[in-house]
C-alpha cells in the first residue's frame, strides 16, 4: 500500500507541473497582443503625420508649378500663330516662282519649316506633361541633336563650292565642337574618306584643348581632292571604327550632291550600319546642310538632292538634318 501512495503523489506532482507551463505561455500571448495593440496607434499616428507633411510640401509647389504651365501655353500659343503667319506667306510667295526649281525650294522651305515648329510645339506639350507630373526630366540634345556619343567622327566637303564659304564652315565647326565640351576622342576626315591627320589612322584624335586648336588651324588650309558626294566619307567612318565596341556619331558637313538613285545608297550604309532589336542604329548620323549654291534665283539642283539625301540617311539612321541659311 505504501508503494502505491507515492506512485500517486508523484503523478500529481508531474500533472501541475504541466498545468503551469500551460498557464505561463497563455499569459505570454496576452501580453504579446496587449503590447502590439499599444504600438498599433503610434505608428498610425507616425503615418498620418508624414502624410500631412506631404500634403503641405505638394500645396506650396502647385501654384508655381500652374504658374509655369501658363507660360508654356502661352508659349505654344505663340509658336502656332509664327507657323500659320510663315505658311500664309510661303503660300504668298509661291505665285511668283519662275522656274521649276524655284517651286520646288518654297515647298522644301514650307515643309523644313513646319517641321521645325511641329518639333517646338511637341518639346513644349512634353514640358507641361512634365510640370504637371511634377517630375524633373534630364535633357540631352542641343539644337535638336542628340548628345549621346563618346566619340565623334567629322566628315566635311572639301569642294571648291565648299572653299568658297570656307570661313563660314570652320566657324560652325568650332560651334558643333563647344556643344560638346568634353568627348573620349574625335576625327577629321573629308568626303572621300581622307584623313586630317593621317597618323590617327584607325585610331581617335585625343579630346584636348591643344588638339582641338590644332584641328581647327588646319582646317582652315585644308584643301584635299573632294567629289562633292557624302557617300565614301559616310561609309569610311563606319567601316573604320563600327564594332571596335565605342560609341560613337557622324557629322556630316556639306552642301551638294551629284545626284543620282538614293535608295541604293540607304541600302547601302543600312547595311553596314545595322539597327539592333530596338532599332536603334550602331552609329548615329547627323547632317547639316550649308547654302553655298543660293543664288538671287534659288538653289542649285545640287544644293536640294544634298538635302534630300542627307535628310533620308539621317532620319533612317538616328541622326538629324539641319539646314543653315546664308549668313550676311
Amino acid at each position: 500500500m505504501s508503494i502505491l501512495k507515492r506512485r500517486k503523489g508523484g503523478l500529481q506532482g508531474n500533472l501541475l507541473s504541466f498545468l503551469d507551463v500551460i498557464s505561463s505561455g497563455f499569459g505570454a500571448i496576452v501580453m504579446l497582443l496587449v503590447i502590439t495593440k499599444t504600438a498599433e496607434p503610434i505608428r498610425e499616428t507616425q503615418a498620418r503625420a508624414q502624410l500631412q507633411e506631404r500634403s503641405q510640401q505638394l500645396a506650396v509647389q502647385i501654384p508655381t508649378i500652374q504658374e509655369d504651365i501658363g507660360d508654356l501655353q502661352a508659349r505654344l500659343a505663340q509658336v502656332e500663330a509664327e507657323k500659320q503667319a510663315m505658311q500664309e506667306r510661303l503660300l504668298a510667295m509661291r505665285p511668283r516662282a519662275s522656274e521649276k526649281g524655284e517651286r520646288a525650294l518654297d515647298q522644301r522651305a514650307l515643309t523644313t519649316v513646319s517641321e521645325r515648329l511641329a518639333q517646338a510645339q511637341q518639346s513644349l506639350t512634353e514640358e507641361m506633361r512634365r510640370l504637371q507630373q511634377a517630375t524633373p526630366q534630364p535633357s540631352n540634345a542641343v539644337g535638336g541633336i542628340p548628345i549621346d556619343s563618346e566619340h565623334i567622327v567629322f566628315i566635311i566637303d572639301t569642294s571648291g563650292s565648299m572653299q568658297r564659304i570656307w570661313p563660314m564652315v570652320v566657324k560652325k565647326l568650332e560651334e558643333t565642337l563647344r556643344v560638346f565640351p568634353q568627348v573620349k576622342g574625335i576625327q577629321i576626315m573629308n568626303d572621300m574618306g581622307d584623313l586630317m591627320f593621317e597618323q590617327y589612322a584607325g585610331q581617335w584624335i585625343p579630346d584636348t584643348p591643344v588638339l582641338r586648336k590644332q584641328v581647327l588651324e588646319r582646317l582652315r588650309l585644308w584643301q584635299p581632292f573632294s567629289n562633292s558626294s557624302p557617300v565614301e566619307g559616310i561609309e569610311a567612318a563606319i567601316r573604320m571604327y563600327r564594332g571596335k565596341g565605342e560609341s560613337f556619331s557622324i557629322y556630316m558637313f556639306g552642301d551638294e550632291f551629284g545626284g543620282g538613285p538614293i535608295q541604293p545608297i540607304l541600302d547601302a550604309i543600312a547595311r553596314i550600319n545595322p539597327k539592333d532589336a530596338n532599332g536603334k542604329p550602331a552609329v548615329r548620323i547627323h547632317a547639316i546642310g550649308f547654302p553655298s549654291q543660293y543664288m538671287s534665283r534659288g538653289v542649285s539642283s545640287s544644293g536640294i538632292a544634298f538635302a534630300m539625301l542627307m535628310r533620308e540617311i539621317s532620319a533612317q539612321n538616328g541622326g538629324t538634318f539641319i539646314g543653315l541659311r546664308q549668313e550676311g
